[in-house]
């Protein structure tokens, strides 16, 4: 077992082998929710809802490192690369510009426990696709190097797919395996809402999948049934943002959705 190894399962729950991730890494992609106009004030609030993990950006994780400097305190997950995803400054190509902005090296010294990036299925530029998919590789032997595992977000932005089809389970499971075929360690992607196709494309992916959330949901009941879904068909846990820090209680949403995933408080 290796540095990877380790660091991985720091982000699990050694009793229900799930994780809870928590996300605060929308400010490099969607511009900057209601709720999270405080950047360090939302991170504050979100480690002390003691999920597993915090999915966070660069320079937001070196603003607020002081906030995961104790034991027990949850593991930083590190966005790695960008794109831009809101209308108003990529009003048809949502998705179509990709760069890696961090290296696994950077991400260690900053003290992450795991790397995350995307894989964007739906680009029209097939050159930018590629580039992508070797950006992945390299970073995965990169980041093997000095122990760190990598999350590849699968998704299915880009001009080339309808929004309608954006949890197209045919082509979510075409990308979640090819995302571990080119090294990731885990992978988060979209919960299709539909447990027997879930189930398929956990079934094709050898590598742990988490779901992620997407907009907060108008009362809790919904995104916790999906939740519970996501976890029968076969997920391993979930990495969700607005739905934890623009809860009108997040503390309570983040035991809610504990129990769901864990069963109980796991440690």
């Amino acid at each position: 077992m290796g540095g990877a190894d380790l660091r991985m399962g720091r982000l699990f729950s050694r009793t229900s082998g799930r994780s809870f991730i928590a996300a605060i890494d929308h400010g490099v992609t969607i511009g900057v929710p209601p709720g999270a106009e405080d950047a360090v004030a939302t991170v504050e609030r979100v480690v002390a809802c003691e999920p597993d993990a915090v999915l966070i950006a660069p320079g937001l994780l070196a603003k607020t490192g002081h906030l995961f400097a104790f034991r027990g305190a949850p593991a930083p997950v590190l966005r790695a690369d960008w794109i831009i995803n809101d209308p108003r400054l990529a009003k048809l190509d949502q998705g179509e510009q990709y760069r890696v902005l961090c290296s696994p090296k950077h991400a260690v010294e900053l003290g992450a426990d795991a790397f995350i990036m995307f894989l964007i299925m739906g680009v029209h530029d097939g050159a930018m696709f590629a580039d992508n998919a070797r950006a992945i590789a390299v970073a995965s032997e990169d980041a093997h190097h000095v122990g760190l595992p990598l999350i590849v977000e699968v998704t299915l932005w880009g001009s080339r797919i309808n929004l309608k089809d954006r949890k197209d389970p045919e082509l979510l499971g075409f990308g979640c395996r090819m995302a571990v075929e080119l090294g990731a360690d885990a992978i988060k992607t979209e919960n299709t809402g539909d447990a027997a196709s879930m189930a398929d494309i956990i079934r094709g992916c050898p590598a742990p999948v988490l779901v992620l959330g997407g907009a907060k949901t108008e009362t809790p009941a919904p995104m916790l049934a999906a939740t519970r879904a996501a976890m029968d068909a076969g997920a391993k846990g979930v990495v969700y943002g607005r739905n934890v820090w623009q809860a009108d209680d997040p503390s309570a949403i983040s035991r809610q959705l504990r129990e769901v995933i864990h069963g109980r408080t796991a440690t």
